[in-house]
């Protein structure tokens, strides 16, 4: 009996199966499109720009081509910049870092606009494959840079240009524009408890 229960177990397994196989099945055959796709990571969690460095990652890892424009971070060590400059991914940091520190709004506007035309310059090139836009979405908030010429530079890029844009509080406009759009949000985190950010694991 214990038998033919573990065989009829086995049986509704396989057709469960079954059916999640033609579902994934049908929806691979009606993908049909080629394009660039526009990611963005947004919300309050944790891991944002991870993913999107892992994503470079994955490009290289095919002898694709990638760049880089970091936003606030840009005075902080970075592991991934270390390894992914080594892999001929081109770098532009926006030098003033995290903006609480600098408190020095017209600097840090001139220190966006200098990252933006550089990225603006990566948009237009259909040499590039995958475009990291790193917490692009505080110089939006922030006002640094106009939305208008954000989303400008993202509709004119190239046809086959993939885009990840990284940061909290992503504009709206920019959600409606992706194609893809994933909210990372916070369970828990190590530094609400008092354990400080740690060299190769958080930088």
């Amino acid at each position: 009996m214990t038998q033919e229960r573990e065989q009829q177990k086995a049986q509704r397994h396989k057709q469960r199966q079954q059916k999640v196989k033609q579902g994934v099945d049908a929806k691979i055959a009606a993908a049909d499109k080629e394009q660039g796709v526009l990611v963005v990571l947004t919300g309050n969690g944790k891991g944002k720009s991870t993913a999107g460095f892992g994503s470079v990652a994955r490009a290289v890892g095919h002898d694709q081509k990638a760049a880089v424009v970091q936003f606030i971070k840009g005075t902080w060590a970075c592991g991934e910049r270390n390894l992914l400059e080594k892999a001929g991914v081109a770098f532009h940091v926006m030098g003033t870092g995290f903006t609480w520190e600098t408190q020095d709004r017209e600097k840090d506007t001139q220190a966006a606009m200098e990252a933006w035309e550089q990225a603006e310059t990566l948009l237009q090139d259909d040499t590039i494959n995958l475009v990291l836009l790193d917490e692009l979405t505080y110089m939006v908030s922030y006002h640094y840079i106009e939305l208008e010429r954000v989303l400008t530079a993202l509709k004119n890029r190239p046809k086959m240009q993939h885009v990840i844009i990284t940061g909290r509080a992503c504009h709206r406009d920019i959600i409606e524009l992706a194609d893809t759009v994933s909210e990372v949000q916070p369970i828990k985190h190590a530094f609400n408890d008092g354990v400080k950010a740690q060299l190769g694991f958080d930088y």
